[in-house]
C-alpha cells in the first residue's frame, strides 16, 4: 500500500466544486463542517486548492460551461484522487437532465466513487457516504 493511501486513512483534505447547483447540496456540505456534526471528528478538513486535496466532493449538475472547468480540475489534483457527488443532480441531472445546456451528471465526466443521493442530502447521509469512502480505503 502506497504513503499516500495511509495517510488517507487518518486525514482527508477535501475540495468542494459546485458545477451549477441550487446552493442546497452546499448548505448540507456547510452544515457537516459545524459542531453538531463535526465532519472534523474523521479527520476531514475543507481545503481551497485542488492540489492540496485528496478527496474532491462536486455538487450540482454539470453544466457545459463546467464541464471543462471539472475536468481540468480532475487532472490538475495529485493521484489518488477520490470523486464523491453530492445530491441528485451529481449523481443522475435530476430534474436537469433534459435541459439543453446539460453536460452531464459527473461521472460522464470524471470517474466517480461515491454517491450520495438525495435533493438535498441531509448531513448524515453525506457523512455515511464520507465514512464508506474510508472503508473503501482500507
Amino acid at each position: 500500500m502506497s504513503v499516500k493511501l495511509k495517510a488517507l486513512k487518518r486525514s482527508i483534505w477535501l475540495f468542494h466544486f459546485n458545477s451549477g447547483s441550487c446552493n442546497n447540496c452546499d448548505i448540507e456540505i456547510v452544515d457537516c463542517l459545524t459542531p453538531r456534526y463535526d465532519l472534523e471528528r474523521f479527520g476531514i478538513k475543507l481545503v481551497g486548492s485542488i492540489r492540496h486535496a485528496d478527496v474532491m466532493m462536486v455538487t450540482g449538475f454539470v453544466s457545459r460551461q463546467a464541464a471543462p472547468r471539472l475536468k481540468l480540475l480532475y487532472e490538475q489534483a495529485p493521484k489518488p484522487i477520490f470523486v464523491v457527488a453530492v445530491g441528485t443532480c451529481a449523481c443522475s441531472g435530476g430534474i436537469f437532465a433534459p435541459s439543453y445546456n446539460m453536460a452531464g451528471p459527473v461521472d460522464k465526466i470524471i470517474p466517480v466513487d461515491v454517491y450520495i443521493p438525495g435533493c438535498p442530502p441531509k448531513p448524515e447521509a453525506i457523512i455515511m457516504g464520507v465514512v464508506k469512502l474510508l472503508s473503501k480505503l482500507k
